[in-house]
């Protein structure tokens, strides 16, 4: 069977994909009566674009519930954590905000938005974690091999078929090294965390990059 397909924009500034993410989000309230749930990254690409999604008047926040893809195990007023960051940006609008937690039972997603490091993680699936696609885990709590200097902490993370059975996998991704690694992951010339994502689609899949 053939794997849904992937689309790739380019060189979208954060203010385009916060146009794409709000007519996803209108979609998506449009086709139901009630909440529905999102799935967002932490780092620093992120939050330029919340912001701008945020200015969006015709998105109604109090129908969504937001969840971090993964987070660092700190308290929320660490400026590590995720959850802290997305709470101070999104409950102002409106959102409900929902913390990561070993043994959290998360909701289905209509949008799962990841970002990807160089090394091809995705939330906090690093390659050393060896991610699987049956995971009978929907949140892992994990110590990434090396820790990333930037940020030395354990973390928590969404798994893998929790992401699968999302309605719509968003990437954004930012340089020319990691559109290489993407690229070989679609390509499955890869065995990364990406790539078990990508090879394992069961949803449309946008990457800007």
């Amino acid at each position: 069977m053939a794997l849904p397909p992937v689309t790739v924009i380019e060189n979208a500034d954060d203010d385009a994909i916060a146009a794409w993410l709000a007519g996803r989000l209108r979609a998506a309230l449009a086709a139901t009566p009630g909440v529905v749930a999102i799935t967002v990254p932490g780092g620093s690409t992120p939050f330029p674009i919340l912001a701008a999604l945020v200015r969006d008047a015709g998105i109604d926040w109090g129908r969504i519930d937001v969840w971090p893809g993964d987070d660092r195990l700190v308290p929320e007023d660490h400026p590590a954590s995720n959850v802290g960051r997305i709470r101070a940006l999104l409950e102002p609008a409106g959102a409900r905000v929902t913390a990561l937690a070993e043994g959290a039972t998360p909701p289905r997603f209509v949008l799962a938005w990841l970002g990807m490091g160089e090394d091809g993680h995705i939330a906090s699936l690093f390659p050393s974690t060896d991610p699987r696609v049956d995971e009978p885990r929907p949140v892992r709590r994990l110590t990434p091999d090396p820790l990333p200097p930037e940020a030395p902490f354990d973390r928590v993370t969404l798994t893998l078929p929790v992401l699968l059975a999302s309605g719509e996998l968003m990437l954004v991704i930012r340089g020319g090294a990691k559109r290489q690694v993407f690229d070989a992951a679609l390509a499955g010339a890869s065995d990364l965390p990406v790539a078990r994502l990508l090879g394992a689609r069961q949803q449309p899949v946008t990457c800007f990059a």
